[in-house]
């Protein structure tokens, strides 16, 4: 059985291109070693099996031998190490990828993202399972998905990581050291990952794709140094090189401080892709212009939270008024309207960036973000309100900013149970996992005469979707109320 599957695993990275046929036995030979296998039969091979399949029955081999433990983490750790084996060098991925880019950068990303799926860096099985859908909202088409990607770690992996010996070695997730990496309890497996080196702003950067694909071609760009975000006007300079490069693609970044800003802001770096959110596609509702920068097309976006979009041909002109409304917005207050630039020292103002390429135009969004915590909302005033905590109670990142809710797998089994208990007519107030979810249901089940086992989670669905119109509308500075775009007009009068 193992000779049958290695050889089938061989088979298929001959057939996905990542092993040439001349390296058959080489290959055959590497994950004999893996197995502390001597011999090697021969075999026919009959039927076809998925990647999956042929890892899983690998995975059960090496347990029964004794060479892993039997869990997810520890399963994930060697699969890797298995998949490595097949893999191309860096040197040899990056060479096939600048070969690409004469042809076009699109054949360049579209070789490197299949080689990431085909690698099973992004586990192809793992994405399918999350849940995604689309709900209209009067901002447009929102996406929501439910992530269900992460595996979650059983009890002995949690406590091996704990009992494991400290290390700073890779520094964190996003450093250049994580390629080929064998992982650890407390830190994946990176040994089937390739990093592409590009140049951002005259320095060192990583390209590569996010393993959980929250959307098409879902990619991170990171500095090569371990070095801390910071939004500023080298921001816009890494942003536009990028797109420069990948026209095709966008790229955002996170804002730089804490619940506003993305989860690691230790290291500088970037999230992009080849993909439209509902905020690219949101109009301009209203133009506005800035005294020396009447040549830029400059408005505020119809958008739950508050953003600016700046359109112009010459990027150079977007970066230098991006840089003048991030300076102006990170000293402003203004009382009435609740923006205070610091309290006690703390700073409370950035924005989240994004930029892209529509046909000729370079377009930057401005996306005005504000951290500061009251006594009624200690999580952050402009942070999901603890009404929709019970869906949403994460920081809205640069994803989230864009319309896309990445929200917690929990979320799966709590809604298949609560279809249940709505249909069945049970008291929700009495399960202890969707008693959270009482009040809400409560307040939308009026609006549906017929609920059905058949209708029930295109509802639930729906009502998710809704709520996060709601966060997002929690999450912006200036409201889209008259009283709000009175506030907005204010900071757009002192530019």
């Amino acid at each position: 059985m193992l000779s049958e599957n290695i050889k089938r695993l061989v088979q298929y990275g001959i057939d996905a291109g990542l092993t040439p046929e001349c390296e058959r036995i080489y290959t055959t030979n590497l994950l004999l070693e893996l197995f502390h296998e001597d011999d090697y039969e021969e075999v026919e091979v009959n039927g076809e099996k998925e990647l999956e399949e042929i890892l899983e029955e690998l995975l059960d081999e090496a347990c029964s031998r004794g060479i892993i433990e039997n869990s997810v983490v520890y399963r994930d750790l060697f699969d890797t190490k298995m998949m490595n084996c097949l893999m191309p060098r860096p040197a040899q991925v990056q060479e096939t990828f600048w070969k690409k880019y004469e042809e076009s950068p699109e054949a360049a990303t579209d070789y490197y993202y299949k080689l990431s799926q085909d690698s099973d860096y992004i586990r192809r099985y793992r994405v399918k399972k999350d849940w995604k859908w689309t709900v209209d909202s009067p901002y447009g088409e929102i996406d929501i998905t439910i992530n269900l990607s992460k595996p979650e770690k059983d009890p002995k992996a949690i406590a091996a990581a704990k009992n494991a010996k400290a290390s700073s070695y890779p520094k964190c997730l996003l450093c250049v050291e994580n390629e080929g990496y064998a992982g650890r309890v407390n830190h994946p497996a990176r040994e089937n990952h390739r990093i592409m080196p590009i140049t951002v702003n005259d320095s060192a950067w990583g390209f590569q794709y996010s393993p959980y694909v929250y959307y098409n071609e879902h990619c991170i760009v990171f500095n090569g140094k371990h070095t801390p975000m910071k939004i500023e006007k080298e921001t816009f300079m890494k942003l536009f090189d990028f797109v420069k490069l990948f026209p095709h693609y966008f790229l955002g970044s996170n804002a730089d401080l804490p619940i506003v800003g993305g989860s690691i802001l230790s290291h500088d770096h970037f999230q992009g892709g080849h993909y439209t959110f509902a905020m690219a596609k949101a109009p301009i509702e209203k133009h506005f212009e800035v005294k020396g920068f009447e040549d830029v097309e400059s408005g505020i976006v119809k958008w739950p939270l508050s953003v600016i979009r700046l359109r112009s041909k010459d990027e150079k002109r977007l970066i230098e008024l991006g840089t003048h409304i991030l300076d102006a917005w990170r000293g402003y207050t203004d009382e009435e309207a609740f923006v205070f630039a610091e309290t006690d020292g703390e700073p409370h103002n950035t924005i989240t960036p994004i930029a892209r390429k529509v046909g000729e135009i370079y377009e930057l969004d401005l996306t005005l973000r504000n951290n500061i915590t009251t006594e009624e909302h200690p999580l952050g005033l402009y942070h999901p309100h603890a009404e929709y905590h019970n869906i949403k109670k994460e920081n809205i990142g640069l994803i989230e900013v864009m319309g896309l809710a990445v929200l917690p797998s929990r979320l799966k089994q709590e809604l298949e149970t609560l279809a249940e208990y709505i249909v069945e007519g049970k008291d929700i107030s009495e399960n202890e996992m969707i008693e959270k979810h009482t009040k809400w249901v409560e307040k939308f089940l009026p609006k549906y005469d017929t609920i059905t086992k058949e209708n029930v989670m295109d509802i639930l669905k729906e009502e998710v979707g809704i709520v996060f119109t709601k966060v997002l509308e929690d999450a912006g500075v200036y409201k889209c109320t008259e009283e709000g775009r009175t506030a907005f007009a204010r900071f757009l009068n002192t530019l």
